[in-house]
Order: C-alpha cells, then sequence, then structure tokens
C-alpha cells in the first residue's frame, strides 16, 4: 500500500479523497491554488502545497507544478479526482513517466474512451449497445453528410468527438439545416477542444440517461456496481442523480451491467469508470465512458456498501477487488437520491461567489453530507459552483424522497445564495415523485415555471 498520496484536486472531492487516506492509513499531499488557501481539506492535511494563483490554467491545471510537488513531498501517487486533469492521457502518461503511480486507468485507455469515435468504435466492438450513428468521423463531402444522415433518419445530433460536459452538440431536424449545422460544430469543436471531429447520431426524442459504475483491477476482474439515474439535468449538466434507476428492470440492468464488466476486462481496464447511456423504449445506447471517479459515486456507494475512492486507491496499489459480482449483486440494499448543491441563484442560475455566514449541514438517519464548506468560508468565484452534494439513502425510494426533504429543510446557508430552494420544489413535483423522467424534463418544467403555468 502507498505510504503517501498527493490528491491534483479540490472542493469536495479533495476532502473525500483526503478521507479515504487516512481510513487506509496513507498521509494525504494536498495541493492548492492562492483561492483555496483556507479550505478545510487544506487545514486538515499532513502536508499541503501551493501550486500557483487562482485561476485552474495557472494551478490545478499545471501538470509541471503538481509533478513538482509530487517530487518534493515524495509522494508515490497522484489522485486526479474528477474535472481537471483527470482525463488528460498527456498528465496521467506524465506522471507515470515521471514515477509515480496515476490513480486512474492506463493513458492508452483514457485516450480511446476520450475520443467519443474511438469510444463507440470499441464498444462496439466489445458488444455494448451503441445509438445508431455514422461510422466514425464524419466526412467533409456534403453530399456523404447527407446520404449519412438520410440512413440514420431525422432528427440527428452532431456530435464533437472530443466533447464534453454538454458542450459541441447540434440538434438537426432537416436536411436543409445538415451541412450547415455540421460546419458549425466543427468550428466550435476545433475552438473548444482543439479537434474539430465531429460524428452524427439518432437523437433520441425522449431518453433517460443511466450509467453503469464499474470497477476493474488489474488481474482482469471487473464488477458492475448497479445503475444510476442521472436524468434531471440542466443544460447536459447533472442536478440530482438517484440510484437504483427507478422502473427499468432487474433483467435488462443486469444484462448491459454484464456487457459493461465485459468490455474492461477486454480494454484492460482498471480502476473506476462509468459507462454512460442513453435509456428508451426498454434499450440502452452507449454514449460515452468517463475515466474517473464521478461526481455522483455516492448514490452507489449507499446502496452498494463499497466505498469507490478506496478500491481506486487499492487497485492502484495492485491489490484485487476484493468482491465478486455474485457478492455485489447480494448485497443490493434500498434506494439512494443526492441533490448537488451550488452556489448560484436558484431560479436563474446566475453564480453567487461569496462568503459563507452560517452552515449548519443536515442530519439523521440515511443522511451524509460531502462537503468542504464551513462556517466563514469564502466561496471563490474562479471555480465550478457546487459547494457539496446532500445524500440519502432508504429502504425504498418514497423513504428516500422523505428523507431528502427533511434534510433539505435543515440545510443552512447564509451569506450567498444556493440552488436548495430549487431542490426543495423538485423533491414534491409529482412526476419526479413517480420516477423515471427523461433528460428534457427539468428544462421543461423550468420553462413551465417561468411561464407560470407551474
Amino acid at each position: 500500500m502507498f505510504k503517501k498520496i498527493l490528491v491534483a484536486n479540490r472542493g469536495e472531492i479533495a476532502l473525500r479523497i483526503q478521507r479515504a487516506c487516512r481510513e487506509l492509513g496513507i498521509k494525504a499531499v494536498m495541493v492548492y491554488s492562492e483561492a483555496d488557501r483556507d479550505a478545510k481539506y487544506v487545514k486538515l492535511a499532513d502536508e499541503a502545497v501551493c501550486i500557483g494563483p487562482a485561476p485552474s490554467s495557472l494551478s490545478y491545471l499545471n501538470m509541471p507544478a503538481i509533478i513538482s510537488a509530487a517530487e518534493v513531498t515524495d509522494a508515490e501517487a497522484i489522485h486526479p479526482g474528477y474535472g481537471f486533469l483527470s482525463e488528460n492521457a498527456d498528465f496521467a502518461e506524465r506522471v507515470e513517466k515521471s514515477g509515480f503511480t496515476f490513480i486512474g486507468p492506463t493513458p492508452e485507455n483514457i485516450r480511446t474512451m476520450g475520443d467519443k469515435v474511438s469510444a463507440k468504435q470499441a464498444m462496439i466492438k466489445a458488444g455494448v449497445p451503441c445509438v445508431p450513428g455514422s461510422d466514425g468521423e464524419l466526412p467533409d463531402d456534403p453530399v456523404q453528410i447527407r446520404r449519412i444522415a438520410k440512413s440514420i433518419g431525422y432528427p440527428v445530433i452532431i456530435k464533437a468527438a472530443g466533447g464534453g460536459g454538454g458542450r459541441g452538440m447540434r440538434v438537426v431536424h432537416t436536411e436543409a439545416a445538415l451541412v450547415n449545422a455540421v460546419q458549425m460544430t466543427k468550428a466550435e469543436a476545433g475552438a473548444a477542444f482543439g479537434n474539430p471531429a465531429v460524428y452524427m447520431e439518432k437523437f433520441l426524442q425522449n431518453p433517460r440517461h443511466v450509467e453503469i459504475q464499474i470497477l476493474a483491477d488489474n488481474f482482469k476482474n471487473a464488477v458492475y456496481l448497479g445503475e444510476r439515474d442521472c436524468s434531471m439535468q440542466r443544460r447536459h449538466q447533472k442536478v440530482i442523480e438517484e440510484a437504483p434507476a427507478p422502473g427499468i428492470p432487474r433483467r435488462l440492468v443486469e444484462k448491459i451491467g454484464e456487457r459493461c464488466a465485459a468490455a474492461c476486462k477486454k480494454l484492460g481496464y482498471r480502476g473506476a469508470g462509468t459507462f454512460e447511456f442513453l435509456y428508451e423504449n426498454g434499450e440502452f445506447y452507449f454514449i460515452e465512458m468517463n475515466t474517473r471517479v464521478q461526481v455522483e459515486h455516492p448514490v452507489t456507494e449507499l446502496i452498494t456498501g463499497v466505498d469507490i475512492v478506496r478500491n481506486q486507491i487499492m487497485v492502484a496499489a495492485g491489490e484485487k477487488l476484493p468482491f465478486t459480482q455474485r457478492q455485489i449483486n447480494a448485497q443490493l440494499q434500498g434506494h439512494a437520491i443526492e441533490c448537488r448543491i451550488n452556489a448560484e441563484d436558484p431560479y436563474n442560475f446566475m453564480p453567487s461567489p461569496g462568503r459563507i455566514s452560517m452552515w449548519h449541514a443536515p442530519g439523521g438517519p440515511g443522511v451524509r453530507v460531502d462537503s468542504h464548506v464551513y462556517n466563514n468560508y469564502f466561496v471563490p468565484p474562479n471555480y465550478d459552483s457546487m459547494i457539496g452534494k446532500i445524500i440519502v439513502h432508504g429502504d425504498t425510494r418514497e423513504q428516500a424522497l422523505a428523507r431528502m426533504r427533511t434534510a433539505l429543510l435543515e440545510t443552512v446557508v447564509e451569506g450567498i445564495k444556493t440552488n436548495i430552494p430549487l431542490h426543495q420544489d423538485l423533491m414534491v413535483d409529482a412526476k419526479f415523485m413517480e420516477g423515471g423522467t427523461n433528460i428534457h424534463y427539468l428544462e421543461e418544467w423550468l420553462t413551465l415555471r417561468g411561464t407560470g403555468k407551474r
């Protein structure tokens, strides 16, 4: 086992990894920007190193600074968390070449799955169902582009091969708009991701977003940890996540889960990862794989009893997974829901950085809070607006919903605005309470609310 790990991230995930290290008896080196000097995990760190000023390009995305911090503190491994450099194959490669262990997949796996065209091709070879679409990158010839779209059937969606976070996508409903949409998406993709390649898929009308969490070791062992429903989204950003996904038959989940685990074995994948699918009319369609720990990993931890971050570290240290698929399936229990708490206006979503004059976290049976904030903490304006996550677990979905309503009511955040009122409204929304809403539901709900119809 490692003696010392450097955590190359910030916020609640930095604290989450630090806690996992403590449980394993590992010292944690926390890196931080000047804006995060007073963060809780920095104050609690075994060692802390400032890696630059507030802008992430000069700190959390500064590869030489992070690797230098690992060198001067004699760390053995680097955990990238999520976001920032977590899915950067060049960073993973530089970490390994510098003599450290990267707590994540191989650089080759990250490259393959980071490019959505190569990821889709790899999944087709592995027998994982994909959304009908182009066979790889779209050509430049307008005649060929039209022919591909016609064979798929309108509407289609144009996607950047190197895209993510909901960027680099454009829906096309008619042939007349097609070629211009492809050209615009290519230009945007080149500017945003440094890769102008785009591909085309059938645009599913009312799908749900369902994902499969996997863990794999270096000994060709791979398991899936049930599924999560992440359909409550705004501008392709997840707002609420839950596990298991309401109303999807277990046999379908088990079938797709087994295929995901088999794909990991075929790829030689190691560590944690998430296969993301669109689910419509009883069918799963692969859209992408995230080669890191997810923001929403706690809901899976609560229904499986598996500590995902702890297992990431153990696998990276060369240990075998301590459980089998049969054991995981046997210990699935109850229902979990997560609400992302953001420092933003709950109605117009404008960021609300500033000093938190009062912070009171909820408690009680089945309530977990993952957050790095505290009384008098200053939320910097330089990063993502998420300041924490409230996660609840119950024997049933109804009990989990009741516990989340109570937890949101107990939560006090003063000095800044948060999206807690939005979550409170959604927890009593009839359609959400029923379960199984699609990925467009929240956007439509917000539009109707804006017109006073809800």
